[in-house]
Order: C-alpha cells, then structure tokens, then sequence
C-alpha cells in the first residue's frame, strides 16, 4: 500500500523559502531534542488489501452471528457483489424525484425498466415508481378500489395477510368512513369457498395474500369470478420471486398486485430497506398512485423517458389527488431492477428452487424432532409454520436456537 504524501518536494521547498525557513529539521527547533522521535513509529507495518480483510473478519466473528429462522420478516439471499456497486453510482444516489426529464434520462430509464420488470412479473399492464413498503401498498390498493366503485366504504381483507399489512390498513383507514372487515382464515388459508357470504353491495373489493403470512400457496380459483360479481376488485399481494413458479395475480384474475421487492436485491439490515410494488389493468391506470416514467420521443424523433400522468398527482391535483403519497423508494426500485437484470429469469428461478429445496430439507429434519410437527396440510414455499405438543417443548426448542 502506498502511504499518502500530500506534497512534492518541490512545493514544500516553496512553503519552507515562504515562511524563512532552510529545513524541515529548522522548523521544529523550538521542540526540545529529548522529545525528538528516534527511528520509526511503533506501529506495525502496512498490510494487503486481503489482510486487512481478514483481520476486520477475525474481529467482526468476535460478536454473536446467528441464523435466524423467523419468517414473515425480510428475507436474505445471495446478493451479487454488481448490484449494490452499480446501485450506489452517484448519478443514482438521489432522493430527487426527476421532473426534469431532459437532464434524468438515465435514472428516469432505470425506473422505466423496473416498472416493465414488475408488469412482466404480475403480468398486468401498469406499475408506477415503487411505495414504500409492501404493507402501504395494500393501503394504496385500497384506496383505488374505494375509488373504483361508487357508494363503497368496505375494504375486505384476508386473515391470512401479513400482520403488518392489517395493521397499516387498520390505521389507514382510522378516523374515515372506510371498514377494513376482516375474513376468519379457515385452516390456515383463505376461505375462497365462503367469499360469497362477505360481498355485499357497500363492498369496494378484497385483499388477499399468496403465499400468506404462513408461508402457504394459496388456491384462488373462482375466486376472481366470486368478486367481480359484486361489482368488487380483487387484489392479490404476492412475494414477487414466487411469480418466477406459482400463478401471477393477473392469472388468477387479479385487477391489482401488490407486494414487497426486498427479496430481489435488497439486504437486510435492522428490518429494511422495503420497496413496496404495485400494478394494474390498464382500466385502473388513472387511479395508480405516485410517479409512474412513460417512454415518449422527442423533437428528433428519438426515444426518451418522462414522468407521465401527472395530472392525478397530489403536487397538481392537491387534495383532489388519487394518493397522498409524494415519494417513492426510486433507489430500492433501482437496486431491484439491477438485481432482476444481472440474476435474470434462469437465476431467479435457482433462487426459488433453492428457496423451495431448503425450506422443505428443514421441515423434514424438523420433523424427526419428538414433540415437533411441521403443519403440512397446504403447499408451501420457503417458510411454514410448526407446532409443539407442549409449551415446554416449545421452550426448549426456543432455548436452543437463541444460543
């Protein structure tokens, strides 16, 4: 390694000529000699790139790492070292919203791109710029389908959404006129078969999860045949790396998708960053919240990106806006895009393959452990859920996996 001199010799000649001095030694005269250094520092000597490496490893093992196995929370998976280098570039690292398209073309593209990966990963026809978080997106989803059908102020929502999820539409919904009626889970699932007894005329839509808080794949046959019926949209929150295998929200007949990109590309780190997605059919693309790049020409014909649809947005419309929210988490989305672009369709689907392949190793060792059952009544991805035969098992398996 190369010690950092600051100045030429030639310019501390100059500095010591301007202040009358001949030497460096002349300068620290006034010092006594006997406070002089002999020889060189007492410090070690400089080390490689791969010691210092090392060493900060050695001293980071000093602190208590351990696997966790709590699901419902953010997820960790192999990040390639490329997306966080490309997503931290400075022309990136920006929480600027690019109205000015003519000197954003680069970020405005990256956006463009990312909401292209959510429609093709949903396969519906509109995404905008990301949300916050998976669980303001319900909020948001909610939001569009009040919008949507007139004399509506009921929002139904499965039981078997995340629990953050209820807890931000509860308080999205607090001090309004709007109900967040919650369906009973049946069986650690949605009840599809029971829906019917829900979908009243006041009823703006419903909420569902696949795969839910549990971990469980959902089956929602008909069940987009059962909402629409009442004049109802239906929504479908999804983990979007389990699009790369099970049925996409617009298969099953979803008018809205919504969900959290923190497992493409995201790290975890004290419970974020989020970035939350959402998509539409194309009738509902007035109503989508925040930003949304669409891709133009300009006066010499070629391609460029802008923000479009601005009208609906509160910095226009004010109060009369289709969302409160302002903001986006356009640098996550970026990281998301990268991590979809480098990774691709073939590692995604190795990355839910393993997902798949580890989960169902664990449940099946967990099972040869007395007193501990693997619930295994619906199909399930990369989390699921286990049941004691006594509080003291339970204990005992928790005093374990804290040390």
């Amino acid at each position: 390694m190369t010690p950092y001199i600051p100045h030429t010799a030639s310019e501390r000649e100059q500095m010591l000529k301007a202040i009358g001095v001949a030497s460096i030694d002349e300068l620290f005269t006034s010092i006594p000699k006997e406070l002089h250094l002999k020889g060189e520092l007492p410090i070690a000597s400089g080390l490689s790139e791969e010691e210092v490496f090392q060493h900060l490893k050695e001293v980071a093992n000093l602190n208590q790492t351990k696997v966790s196995f709590l699901g419902m929370g953010s997820y960790e998976r192999i990040i390639p070292a490329a997306v966080q280098s490309i997503a931290s570039l400075p022309a990136f690292v920006t929480a600027y919203t690019p109205y000015q398209g003519e000197i954003s073309q680069g970020l405005l593209q990256a956006i463009f791109e990312y909401q292209s990966m959510i429609c093709n990963l949903t396969s519906l026809d509109v995404s905008n710029a990301s949300l916050y978080d998976g669980h303001t997106a319900a909020s948001e989803a909610a939001t569009i389908m009040l919008a949507s059908k007139r004399r509506s102020t009921t929002i139904l929502v499965s039981e078997t959404l995340h629990p953050f999820t209820l807890e931000v539409l509860k308080t999205w919904a607090f001090g309004t006129e709007t109900i967040i009626k919650i369906i009973p889970e049946k069986d650690r699932a949605f009840p599809t078969e029971e829906v019917e007894n829900y979908l009243t005329p006041e009823v703006a839509g419903l909420i569902v999860q696949s795969p839910n808080r549990y971990g469980i794949i959902e089956d929602y046959t008909n069940l987009a045949e059962k909402v629409h019926g009442n004049a109802s949209l239906l929504t479908i929150s999804s983990d979007p790396l389990s699009l790369v295998f099970q049925r996409s929200q617009w298969e099953w007949g979803a008018d809205i998708a919504i969900g959290d990109t923190q497992p493409l590309g995201l790290a975890s780190a004290f419970g974020g960053p989020a970035c939350g997605y959402i998509a539409v059919k194309e009738a509902l693309m007035r109503k989508i919240p925040g930003r949304v790049v669409g891709e133009t020409v300009d006066r010499d014909g070629e391609r460029a990106f802008v923000l479009t649809l601005q009208a609906r947005e509160q910095h226009i419309k004010r109060g009369r806006a289709t969302s409160n929210i302002c903001s986006n988490q356009a640098l996550a989305a970026l990281t998301t895009a990268t991590y979809i672009a480098l990774v691709g369709h073939a590692g995604m689907v190795e990355v839910a393959n393993q997902s798949y392949d580890k989960a169902h190793y664990l449940a099946d060792k967990l099972n040869t452990i007395g007193g501990v059952e693997v619930e295994n009544n619906h199909p399930f991805w990369c989390e699921f859920p286990i049941t004691f035969s006594s509080p003291q098992v339970m204990e005992e398996v928790l005093s374990a996996l804290s040390q």
